[in-house]
Order: structure tokens, then C-alpha cells, then sequence
């Protein structure tokens, strides 16, 4: 086990131009664009880079390619130069103005090295790669995507992009990106969005047939939020192949587990466990854990090939931190193994459902959150450039989210990045040696 760290900080000045608005290169609908109660659950911003270099090309093209391409692919997805409002109902919804997307300018006064190995996670200084609308609060008054080239001193550059995620989820995000890279390079649509949300409508009554804890407002007894307030740490654990297989070995020995796990359960029981042994709660305290699982092909039928918009829901499995920190890690598992089985068409629905009702948004707290991109296909971006040497994030959306990368050339390894309070990162650091 390798771990990577970000205490040394990197020392990077960018100077950012002015930003300008990108709107579609031809007419689009206006109105009002509706978003589903999935779309509703996660409404935050997702900061990420994409580095590309090329010895042959150079970047002096690169914005003004980017900038093009961007308004052409913006006539498919034309949503996303529209602007976050409210409905009457109290919903996000986009207003379809066509203003644009934002899109700035900006060079670095150092070579890509310095910055490519997104392995460290350094949001101060990879947050300088993502623009953030001056004054912005909330979501609202953040376009539904920022889009930032920042050029190198070696010829390389660097797209940082800041996008909400009530827009779409990671494969959503991942075509949008890759169509906008088809578009740079001349290329048609090899997956056209699919643009009608209406398809996840709530049911008319609701029908909730699921207890649906994910939403559950957890009373923090540990003092967790006490323990938030030192400061943050930021790590990159790194599990090859060989570790991965021991982690599942290691779930397996003990012969509770009804069926083999995958590598996803067996990391995520893992990390789970390790983070509440780290954070010291207490043994009654009450932990969730939150990840979300991929509904397209769950629906009968499937949902379209390149919808546009959240196809995920959260499940989630709740236990006493006692019981998680002294049961050997295939209890963990066996957990996420659960949590994985609830989803079906039925739960998803149910899920709609219970939105609609309540309007309630999953809960954070006592919560860890994680969400996987080990399976997003980010890194065959490609805008004329190449693919980009490196993909990931600027940074961590929320203190309670812990994310899993692809890592290698055959993507067989998976870093995961995460931000713990000090003391916490210590003991966690020697629970992932394995």
C-alpha cells in the first residue's frame, strides 16, 4: 500500500482572464427545461481537470479550439447554456435562455509537471485550474458549466471545469465531455444526448414502497463536527491489482459472506470501516454510508442510450460505529453487498417517489459518501490533443466524500482520495496498511 499526500504544497501562479460567455452556435429552444427528482438529489458543483500535451501541436490553438467546439456541441446539449432556477413547486428546474456557458482564459507561469500528478490532491492549488463565479452563494448563481483552458509554459494545457451535478451524473458528464471532444475534432456525435427527463416523472399517486434511510438527518453524538474544525488533510491511497485481490481475499476467509464480492464492495467495506475506526465515534454513534448505483439498465426498459441527466440512485446502509470497528471487514461488506441488492426498478421509483412527497435531499450527516469514477472513461477525452496525461478532481465536493479513481495504463489499480481532520488522517493512514 503507497499513499500519496499534499502537505507539500504546490506552488503555481495562474492568471485568469475575463470571462466570456459561450452561447450555442445556432438557435436552441428556450423555456423551461425540466429536471427529475434524481437530478433534485444531488445538486452540487463537481470541480475536475483534464491535462493534455502534445510535443507536436503546442497549445496556441487550444482555447480558441476549445471555445468553438464548445458552442457547436452546446446546439446538442443546449440545457447547459441555460441558468438554475426555481420552480413553483420549489424544484431546480433550467431556465433555457441560451446565454451560454462561461468560459475563461488563463495561463500558468510553470510547465505542466508541476501540477500533472493529480495523485496528490491539492485543492488550493488545483482549484486555480477551475474558475469560480466571483460572489457566487449558492447554485443558483453558478452557470451549469464553467469551462477554464489554462496554457503551460511547456505547450501543454489544462481543462478545468466546473459543472453541477443535478445536470447529469458521471456517464452523463463523461459523453457530454467526450461529445465536445468528437466536436473539436470534426467528428459527428458518436452518442447524441437523449434529452427528455420526463421519462423519470413521478407517479401519479406516489407509490413509496421503500424505507429510504439515505434521506435519515443522523444526530451527530461524536462530536465529529468538533473534530472537522482542525485542519484538513488530503490523501491518495493507491491499491494495485495484488492489493485489491487480498482485500477481497481478505472478505472472503471467514465464510460469511453468502457470495464472492466484487472490488468495489470489498474497498468500499474497507475504507468504510477504516474511516469510523479513524474518526473515533463512538459505539453507539449511528454511521451511513452513501454511494450510488448506476439505474440505466435497472428500468424495464432500459433507459435510452445517452440520457441526458441523473440515471443513478443512492442507496445506503446505516449501523453503529461500534459494530462496524470490532466485526472483522466482511461484516462491512456484507452491508454494501445489501445496499447494492435493494436497487431495482421498484426502488428507484420508490425513490422518485419519496421526493416528490417530501422534498427531502439525502443527509450528510454521520454520512460517508462514495462515489466511484473507476468506471468513467474520462481519460479518452480527446479535443485533437490526445488523450489527456491526466483526469480527476480539482477537488473533493464535500467533506464526507471519498472518491475512487482508475489508476495504471490498463486501469487495474484504484486510487482513493479523501480529506480527514489531522488527527484522524494518522490513524487512518495506518489502517490501510495492508
Amino acid at each position: 500500500m503507497k499513499y500519496l499526500n499534499a502537505d507539500a504544497a504546490i506552488d503555481i501562479k495562474v492568471k485568469q482572464g475575463k470571462p466570456a460567455l459561450v452561447p450555442p452556435a445556432d438557435k436552441t429552444e428556450k423555456g423551461t427545461y425540466f429536471l427529475s427528482n434524481l437530478d433534485q438529489n444531488i445538486a452540487v458543483t463537481v470541480r475536475t481537470i483534464y491535462c493534455f500535451k502534445s510535443e507536436e501541436k503546442g497549445n496556441e490553438k487550444a482555447e480558441e479550439v476549445m471555445m468553438e467546439a464548445l458552442a457547436k456541441v452546446l446546439v446538442h446539449y443546449y440545457p447547459l447554456a441555460g441558468r438554475l432556477g426555481i420552480s413553483s413547486e420549489g424544484k431546480i428546474v433550467v431556465n433555457c435562455t441560451g446565454e451560454g456557458a462561461v468560459f475563461v482564459k488563463a495561463e500558468a507561469d510553470c510547465r505542466m509537471e508541476a501540477i500533472v500528478d493529480a495523485t496528490k490532491p491539492d485543492p488550493v492549488a488545483l482549484g486555480k485550474l477551475v474558475y469560480d463565479i466571483p460572489g457566487a452563494t449558492n447554485i443558483l448563481e453558478m452557470p451549469p458549466v464553467v469551462a477554464q483552458v489554462t496554457t503551460f509554459k511547456c505547450g501543454g494545457f489544462v481543462l478545468g471545469l466546473c459543472m453541477n451535478h443535478c445536470m447529469f451524473d458521471g456517464i452523463g458528464a463523461m459523453e457530454f465531455v467526450n461529445s465536445w471532444g468528437e466536436t473539436a475534432r470534426g467528428l459527428p456525435l458518436s452518442i447524441p444526448p437523449f434529452l427528455d427527463r420526463s421519462i423519470l416523472k413521478a407517479r401519479i399517486p406516489s407509490q413509496i414502497g421503500f424505507q429510504h434511510h439515505e434521506f435519515a438527518e443522523i444526530k451527530d453524538i461524536s462530536g465529529t463536527s468538533e473534530l472537522y474544525k482542525e485542519e484538513m488533510q488530503y490523501r491518495s491511497f493507491c491499491f494495485d491489482s495484488k492489493i485489491l485481490e487480498k482485500l477481497k481475499t481478505n472478505a472472503m476467509k471467514d465464510g460469511t459472506l453468502d457470495k464472492c464480492c466484487t472490488t468495489f464492495e470489498a474497498l468500499s467495506g474497507f475504507v468504510w470501516r477504516a474511516r469510523t475506526h479513524a474518526l473515533k465515534l463512538k459505539p453507539n454513534q449511528l454511521s451511513k454510508l452513501l454511494f450510488a448505483v448506476d439505474g440505466r439498465p435497472k428500468f424495464n426498459p432500459p433507459l435510452p442510450k445517452g440520457y441526458f441527466g441523473n440515471g443513478i440512485v443512492l442507496t445506503n446502509s446505516i449501523c453503529p460505529a461500534g459494530e462496524l470497528v470490532k466485526n472483522p471487514v466482511s461484516f462491512a461488506v456484507g452491508l454494501v453487498q445489501k445496499s447494492i441488492g435493494l436497487v431495482t426498478e421498484g426502488y428507484m421509483r420508490s425513490a422518485i417517489d419519496y421526493f416528490e412527497t417530501t422534498k427531502a435531499r439525502p443527509s450528510l450527516s454521520s454520512t460517508l459518501l462514495i462515489t466511484t469514477w473507476s468506471r468513467l472513461s474520462f481519460h479518452r477525452t480527446d479535443f485533437g490533443w490526445g488523450e489527456p496525461i491526466v483526469t480527476g478532481p480539482a477537488a473533493l465536493p464535500e467533506k464526507e466524500v471519498i472518491l475512487f479513481l482508475s489508476d495504471g495504463k490498463e486501469r487495474k489499480s484504484v486510487n482513493v482520495l479523501l480529506g480527514l481532520p489531522t488527527s484522524a488522517m494518522t490513524t487512518f493512514e495506518e489502517l490501510m496498511k495492508i
